[in-house]
C-alpha cells in the first residue's frame, strides 16, 4: 500500500519524538486522561501536556472534552490511527 506524502510527513514528525511515539501508542484504541497516558508511556505528567498540544496541532490527536480542566479525555484521530498502525508495522 502506498502511503500518501501526508501521512509520511506526519508518521515521521512523530517518529522524530520518543515523547510523541510513547504518547501515540499508549492512545492506541484508547480514550485516556493524560496521567493514565503518563503511567503507560513512562512519560512525566509535565511532559505529556505538552506532547499532547504538539500532537493536537498536528491533528493526531484529539480532546473530546475540551471545556474540562481536569480529566480531559484524549484520542487518535483517523489520521493518528492510520500513523500508529504504520510505526507498529516498522
Amino acid at each position: 500500500m502506498k502511503l500518501s506524502d501526508e501521512l509520511l510527513i506526519e508518521i515521521s514528525y512523530v517518529q522524530i519524538s520518543k515523547y510523541r511515539t510513547k504518547t501515540m501508542k499508549s492512545l492506541e484504541g484508547e480514550v485516556l486522561i493524560p496521567s493514565q497516558i503518563a503511567k503507560n508511556s513512562g512519560i512525566r505528567t509535565n511532559h505529556i501536556s505538552k506532547v499532547l498540544s504538539e500532537l493536537k496541532a498536528h491533528e493526531l490527536v484529539e480532546c473530546i472534552n475540551p471545556e474540562v480542566r481536569k480529566g480531559r479525555l484524549y484520542r487518535l484521530t483517523d489520521i493518528g490511527e492510520d500513523v500508529v498502525k504504520e510505526l507498529k508495522e516498522e
